[in-house]
């Protein structure tokens, strides 16, 4: 028997990540009218950037329900000697709430431990993933429970927008300060601390943005992996990953932002996210 990895669709892992780590995936739901997806299962990330820009109603999002993550914790809980359930900011969700509801329902015999990541998208990718190499390391349960919690706490993010239109129309920040920053010509660049977003940069075009992005990175010091994330523009996220290559010392992971999360993103949106022994 082997502890088994849960995350949520807004990890935004790449599939052959899925699948060579074995991780569960439990879908986020999305909402166009009053035709509602699960996240990246009825609904791929190119679908739903094209209905983003076209659909008259902007989306909106739900997290999973404790019911979802009960069939998923008994299901695994047959084979499983305990489960470690990892989740976007709890401050910025309501999935992570639904997975300890879902703890407490699901009534196995493992034991079941479900974490905050304080982080979106990649942020919390990074951790599945090095949680699952740490889940196959042979240390008890509690051991694993506690480097993957140390994980976390050496993972940050930064994310550069094309336009805080989405996240005005998705009630993630005001609609003024949206209008404000336009006028301005700025395209913000935002970090995220203690699981809620604050700005960390004003550039005032993508290119100086994507450089500041790169300086965040070279700043953090002893890079250990490290992501980059984009909605719509594939060519910003590989040039910026090549960058990147260096501070790491290895393949920069690339993955694109889901529908969860691309509600609020919207197009031309490029993030990164890394883990650091000098970031805590």
């Amino acid at each position: 028997m082997a502890f088994r990895i849960v995350t949520d669709s807004t990890a935004d892992l790449p599939q052959s990540l899925v699948e060579e780590f074995g991780i569960s995936v439990v879908p986020v739901y999305v909402q166009f009218g009053k035709e509602a997806y699960r996240d990246r299962l009825d609904i791929s990330e190119s679908e739903f950037y094209e209905q983003l820009l076209h659909f008259p109603v902007h989306p909106t999002t739900s997290q999973p329900s404790p019911r979802d993550f009960v069939d998923v914790y008994k299901d695994l809980g047959k084979d499983a000697s305990g489960i470690i359930s990892i989740h976007i900011s709890s401050k910025l969700s309501g999935t992570f709430n639904s997975a300890l509801r879902g703890k407490d329902m699901a009534e196995i015999a493992c034991p079941i431990d479900v974490i905050d990541t304080n982080m979106v998208s990649m942020g919390i990718g990074l951790t599945v993933i090095e949680a699952a190499r740490i889940a196959a390391s042979g240390e008890n349960f509690q051991q694993v429970i506690e480097k993957i919690r140390r994980l976390v706490s050496q993972t940050r993010f930064w994310v550069l927008f094309d336009t805080l239109k989405y996240l005005a129309m998705g009630g993630r920040i005001g609609k003024a300060q949206s209008l404000l920053w336009s006028v301005l010509n700025i395209k913000p660049l935002l970090t995220l601390k203690d699981g809620e977003f604050i700005p960390a940069a004003r550039p005032r075009s993508l290119d100086k943005g994507i450089d500041m992005l790169y300086g965040f990175a070279e700043k953090a010091g002893n890079v250990e992996d490290i992501s980059v994330m984009y909605t719509t523009t594939s060519d910003n996220a590989e040039a910026l990953a090549a960058r990147l290559e260096s501070l790491c010392g290895g393949p920069v992971k690339i993955a694109r932002v889901g529908p969860a999360l691309g509600v609020h993103a919207g197009p031309g949106a490029v993030a990164i996210a890394l883990r650091s022994s000098q970031t805590g």
